[in-house]
């Protein structure tokens, strides 16, 4: 029992952990709990109990980006919850075998999409775009002269410098240190937001629904209508996204919680675990390439998928 315990909270864990870097917790604490001899509608229903922890850690973390945009994390957070109590009864009211034969496919689906890399490319772009205005602004002030003609030696050299810098970051961007860096100099807190096209909205109770149901990558389906509609920086997006993703769970848990579908020996030590994944994943991120994580999770995924199919299918 304390070993199951002990196994439950390493998994918690690294669940909190990469969910906060690539957003997909539930691929590594759902099969953690199917290992565990748990039925799997159980083992998502105390699943999706044990995540919200990483959510509410990133939450925590993120709260400077929120506070400039409160009024539509808000908005997101109502519309996540409404999608995550549909999700929620679609699993309940559907026959276990039909949950069963949909996981693999899903799973695939949100290989996909962390492949695709929507949130990354989306960040890489806004560094590119502000790097590129900072090289011209930087060019078209090395041209200016001193008012007898001669150019000031320490100037230029410092306008070289901040050209060759932000030319780095042109090269770069697919680097996390350097886009971090640039989309946090472009982020106003004054600037206006723009308001959510009605497509968006109903993509993120779509995706607040898929959350409720299974939820395997819908953080990153999330960022991609996000990062599609342009609606803010990429930081703010991020933070958005797991506003989204913490509504649905936590409305989903409520339904699972009054339907009696959550096995609390494993759920409590799950959610204990993803907190403290979640809230120590930020410094520890910072230091790993993005590249690198998300590689290891596509092919975790991809193993996944199969093993499951084979199981089922076969």
């Amino acid at each position: 029992m304390v070993i199951e315990q002990l196994f439950v909270l390493v998994t918690g864990i690294g669940a909190g952990f990469v969910g906060y870097a690539v957003g997909i917790s539930s691929l590594i604490s759902y099969p953690a709990l199917l290992a565990l001899g748990i039925p799997p509608v159980i083992a998502n229903a105390s699943n999706t109990f044990g995540v919200i922890g990483t959510g509410v850690g990133g939450c925590i973390g993120a709260r400077q980006e929120l506070k400039r945009q409160k009024y539509r994390a808000i908005r997101h957070f109502l519309i996540g919850a409404v999608g995550g109590v549909a999700g929620a009864f679609l699993l309940l009211e559907l026959p276990s075998k039909a949950f069963e034969y949909v996981v693999p496919p899903l799973i695939l689906f949100s290989v996909i999409m962390i492949a695709l890399n929507p949130g990354g490319k989306a960040q890489n772009r806004e560094a590119v775009a502000l790097a590129t205005k900072q090289l011209h602004e930087h060019r078209a002030a090395k041209k200016g002269t001193k008012s007898d003609g001669s150019v000031d030696a320490n100037s230029s050299a410092d306008i070289d410098t901040k050209a060759d810098a932000a030319g780095s970051v042109i090269v770069a961007a697919d680097g996390l240190a350097s886009s971090d860096a640039a989309i946090t100099s472009s982020t106003s807190p004054s600037a206006a937001a723009p308001r959510d096209p009605l497509w968006l909205r109903i993509g993120i109770w779509a995706v607040a629904i898929y959350s409720g149901y299974f939820g395997a990558g819908a953080g990153t389906c999330a960022m991609a209508m996000l990062s599609a509609a342009k609606i803010a920086p990429f930081h703010e997006m991020n933070a958005l996204k797991t506003v989204i993703g913490t509504g649905a769970n936590i409305t989903a848990t409520l339904v699972f919680i009054t339907q009696g579908a959550i096995d609390w020996s494993v759920a409590v030590t799950l959610l204990i675990g993803s907190f403290i994944g979640g809230y120590i994943a930020p410094p520890i991120t910072r230091h790993i390439p993005a590249r690198i994580m998300r590689y290891a999770t596509v092919v975790a995924g991809v193993i996944l998928a199969v093993n499951l199919g084979v199981k089922t299918y076969f």
